[in-house]
């Protein structure tokens, strides 16, 4: 795996208890909706155009230029804004009706050679006859979980410490998608704005938490004021810069590193300092300073003379908003953040997440409110501390029973708002953090979507396979005390082709 995902830390990774004990996770699921005990008299029920999905899902991503950037989500987008039920400002309008059914998966795997109505699972027994003597390598250091399941039926095909919470790594990017898109639509955008004050004297660039603003962005912001200015008969203005919609603790408890810049309600480009767009780079200390500097010149470029240094302060009474720009919806940013790793970006969505419940946009805000809006979703929270929303803090624990619910979750045809948590997952050989993983001739390249996860000690892999009946199975591979990440994640990937060809 390419560096661009690391967050290396110096402090080891501590050993949890391995244990042997037969788990079942699906009990704690019993009062949702969306599961229901195999075997019992309940069962989970996931439609099966799951497989439908997972095949456009391999298929679309590999053909398009971005996973961000493919039309291949386009009828369920429509769908999930006809049915949005998330309030808030700056969602996009929806539209009347949603279009018709996809076709169904009979008709869309038959030319591909599947096996058209085929509905019993491959076995547990058989996955375990397989999985298991790979889990077992050294390469996954000393304490490995693993789940598999069919997002078409809820069936667990396999197991092993289900229940054990682990450090996630990265992959806790994925709760991170689905409790911002559940909370706020896949539609919903973030707004900069700039307010002028009564006498247009006095203008203050209002940052709404958006990591994504750039140059191009500030340059419109900046053009649309000069105009509102003008209007108005003003010349010289003094900037201030407003980041008071954040608050706690600005740095990562990882602290300065090239991994994350300091989480602020106003930044540019990421407060990257080489230019670049994704993996790790040189940071700035001050983000906002750094965006209201930029600002100014702008300013002055559009005809503003701004008199002095941009000073941190708020709107006064009575002023007016005279520019907004508005990001990219949450479901492209949520993309973003999965293909791509960005910690910065999934930060923000944790802080956005967060003001939608009412709780202070920091990480402990942000902490409270991903835990609820999951526990809402009645997904299995035992043990789960969900302390950042990048995956660098080395509190945060989840369980591979969590991470598989929330992938069978996001493909529930009744969830299409989370539907970007699939279509954003990197895909094997080609994009994101899997573009230099998995070798041409490998039977998962093209096939498997996986979040990545890499810390000291620390691997993970938890997405999507096609089995070799065209069946879409959830899967999360979770390991810690790993000595060599390079074995380690040649060890995961096996694992996930595992489940395409049904044979190690």
């Amino acid at each position: 795996m390419s560096a661009r995902e690391r967050g290396w830390s110096t402090v080891a990774e501590p050993v949890e208890r391995p244990t042997d004990e037969p788990l079942n996770r699906w009990g704690k699921w019993k009062d949702s909706k969306y599961l229901k005990r195999a075997g019992g008299s309940r069962d989970w029920q996931l439609a099966a155009g799951s497989a439908v999905l997972g095949l456009v899902v391999a298929a679309g991503a590999v053909l398009a230029a971005g996973p961000w950037d493919s039309g291949q989500r386009k009828a369920e987008q429509d769908r999930a804004a006809a049915q949005e039920r998330a309030g808030g400002a700056h969602h996009q309008r929806s539209t009347p009706a949603g279009p018709g059914p996809a076709p169904s998966a009979p008709a869309v795997l038959a030319p591909l050679g599947a096996s058209a109505g085929v509905t019993d699972p491959v076995g547990a027994s058989s996955l375990k006859s397989v999985l298991a003597p790979v889990l077992g390598t050294p390469a996954l250091g000393t304490v490995r979980t693993a789940v598999v399941v069919d997002t078409a039926t809820g069936r667990e095909l396999y197991a092993q410490g289900a229940d054990t919470p682990m450090t996630p790594a990265s992959t806790v990017k994925i709760a991170t998608g689905v409790a911002v898109l559940s909370a706020l639509g896949p539609g919903h955008r973030i707004a900069t704005t700039v307010r002028a004050s009564a006498d247009s004297r006095t203008v203050t660039l209002v940052g709404g938490g958006d990591p994504t603003l750039d140059k191009a962005a500030l340059r419109g912001l900046a053009a649309d004021t000069a105009r509102a200015l003008r209007d108005s008969g003003t010349g010289d203005v003094e900037l201030t810069y407003d980041t008071s919609r954040y608050s706690g603790p600005a740095l990562h408890p990882i602290g300065p590193n090239e991994n994350i810049t300091p989480v602020s309600a106003l930044m540019v480009g990421g407060g990257r300092l080489d230019g670049s767009d994704r993996g790790p780079a040189p940071r700035t200390d001050d983000p906002a300073g750094d965006a209201a500097r930029a600002f100014a010149g702008l300013l002055d470029d559009a005809g503003v003379t701004t008199g002095s240094e941009p000073s941190p302060g708020r709107a006064g009474k009575g002023s007016r908003t005279v520019a907004t720009h508005l990001s990219e919806p949450l479901s492209a940013l949520v993309e973003r953040a999965l293909a791509n790793s960005d910690n910065d970006i999934a930060e923000a969505l944790v802080r956005q997440t967060a003001l939608k419940a009412g709780e202070p946009a920091s990480f402990a805000g942000g902490r409270r409110a991903v835990t609820d809006r999951l526990k809402k979703l009645g997904l299995p929270l035992a043990g789960a501390n969900l302390a950042d929303g990048s995956g660098l803090d080395r509190a945060d624990k989840v369980t591979a029973g969590l991470l598989t619910g929330l992938l069978a979750l996001a493909a529930d045809p009744d969830h299409p708002e989370l539907r970007p948590v699939l279509t954003g997952l990197p895909v094997a050989g080609f994009t994101g953090t899997l573009d230099d993983r998995y070798p041409a001739d490998s039977r998962g390249t093209g096939v498997v979507r996986a979040k990545t996860g890499t810390l000291t000690g620390v691997n993970a892999l938890a997405g999507t396979a096609l089995d070799a009946q065209g069946r879409l199975l959830a899967f999360a591979f979770l390991a810690s005390g790993t000595t060599s990440p390079s074995e380690a994640e040649s060890t995961l990937d096996a694992l996930a082709t595992t489940l395409v060809t049904g044979t190690r």
